[in-house]
This record gives structure tokens, C-alpha cells and sequence, in this order.
């Protein structure tokens, strides 16, 4: 949806170790064709791929985020990615890049989408740099998914299904699956992992909140009325699927403040 328009900017947020560079990367490999100039500026470079035109960060030599990416507007980009959007420094070019014709895609870490709007009026962005050039934001985590050959069903009770999908409603299940432990999984209960995603695009109307207000709840009592999900919904649907467990969810998943 984001990344379908030819300008503008779309963050990942998170904290570290939640998958953000991985989502990135996943975008970026889908938009690369040899017809356009991908960029990267990064703080190590995670993964190498030929398709893209990928700069690290080196300090010693003055190269950080923010000259990185003027750098890189020399180079006549089409789309850039900023591994990490620290500082108004780099803020400041990202959402220039952004606004002058380029896609952006960059990461921040805050707890959900809502806060990456207060992160970057916090930061010193003008707020009308930040409404013209945001196009969405992503808050992600990732949860451990149950061992197929030893998850072991168990009761799930109103109260903790409520916490779960608050302030939304959603059918609950008649039983959920624990952890057990075999040979398989090392005795985890868990193998592999999954994401569970909060997307909240900017609308008119968040918009001309900007302007307005730096408070993150606020934000997302409007962005909830306009049909964006908190990062427990997704994450109980996953339980609802059997796919993993409620302590999983609510171990990398906030409350929000209008739950």
C-alpha cells in the first residue's frame, strides 16, 4: 500500500530486535527492478544484495546517517532506504529526500506507530515537513510460534481474551494451545518465529493533527476510529489460529493507552 507511491516517506518502528531491517529489506526486494536506483545507508549493512546500491555508516571518516543521505541524493535515487532515523539531522534529510520526489524508507524506535509522530516533532521536525511528507507507519514485533508436534491445548479465559483484543472486539476461541516441550523444538515449546504488525496510515485527518498535538494517545484514538489495529490484535489472532500463545503476545505487545 505504502510503497506503491512514487514519493514520500513509510517508517518501521520497533525496538531492536523486532524484525524492522528484515521488513525493510523484504520491501525493498520487491520494489528493486533494473530500471530503478535503490539506495541504501546503513549502520552496518545487514544484508548485501546486488540489486541495491548500499553505503554503510562510518564514523571515523564523518560519515553517518544524515551525510549518508545527502549522499546519496547526488546519486540521483528513486528510492532510499535510512537504516535508522536518530537525530533531526538525519530527520531532516529523510523527510527532504521525501518531499522532492523520492520514497523513503526508514526505521525508528518507539513503542507503536502513534509515537513515532510524537518521536519526530520531539526530534525538532517542522510539523509541516512531517505532514507532507509521512505516508504511514508500521510498529512490528516479532512472537515465537508453537512447536506443531507438541503444543497442548488449554482453557482461555474472557478476561484474558479481552485484554488481548481491547478496545476491539473479536470472537473468542474455545480453547488456545500451550507450550509443552519435545526433541523437536529442544524442549522449548517454540520453533521459529512470526510478526505481528500495527499500520497506521496517515489520513487527512491525522494530517491536520499533527499541527495540533504532540500526544501519541491521542493520535491513536484517531487512528483506531479510522480502523488501524493495536499490535495485541493481530498478535491474538494468532493465538485464535494456533499459531502462538497469549504470554508471547502480551510479552512483546504494549497495552496502548485507549485499551
Amino acid at each position: 500500500m505504502f510503497t506503491e507511491s512514487p514519493s514520500g516517506m513509510l517508517i518501521v518502528t520497533g525496538p531492536t530486535g523486532s524484525g524492522k531491517t528484515t521488513t525493510l529489506y523484504s520491501a525493498l526486494k520487491q520494489l528493486a527492478r533494473p530500471e530503478l536506483n535503490v539506495c541504501t545507508i546503513e549502520g552496518p549493512i545487514e544484508m548485501v544484495d546486488g540489486a541495491l546500491n548500499q553505503m554503510s555508516v562510518q564514523h571515523a571518516i564523518g560519515v553517518d546517517f544524515a551525510s549518508g543521505s545527502r549522499t546519496l541524493m547526488r546519486q540521483d535515487p528513486d528510492i532510499i532506504m535510512v537504516g535508522e532515523i536518530r537525530d533531526s539531522e538525519t530527520a531532516d534529510a529523510a523527510l527532504q529526500a521525501a518531499m522532492t520526489g523520492h520514497l523513503v524508507l526508514t526505521t525508528l524506535h518507539t513503542n507503536d506507530a502513534p509515537s513515532s509522530i510524537t518521536r519526530l516533532l520531539d526530534l525538532g521536525v517542522p510539523p509541516i515537513l512531517l505532514r507532507a511528507a509521512l505516508l504511514g507507519v508500521i510498529a512490528q514485533r516479532l512472537v515465537r510460534t508453537l512447536c506443531p508436534e507438541c503444543k497442548t491445548p488449554m482453557p482461555i479465559t474472557a478476561t484474558q481474551w479481552d485484554a488481548l483484543t481491547a478496545p476491539h472486539k473479536a470472537q473468542a476461541p474455545t480453547q488456545i494451545y500451550a507450550p509443552r516441550g519435545c526433541d523437536e523444538c529442544r524442549q522449548t515449546g517454540y520453533k521459529g518465529r512470526i510478526g505481528i504488525f500495527e499500520i497506521m496510515p496517515i489520513s487527512a485527518a491525522l494530517r491536520t493533527m499533527i499541527d495540533t498535538t504532540t500526544d501519541a494517545s491521542v493520535l491513536r484514538r484517531q487512528a483506531t476510529t479510522e480502523g488501524m489495529r493495536s499490535l495485541r490484535l493481530p498478535g491474538a489472532l494468532k493465538v485464535k489460529a494456533d499459531l502462538t500463545t497469549a504470554a508471547e503476545v502480551f510479552a512483546v505487545a504494549p497495552a496502548t493507552h485507549s485499551d
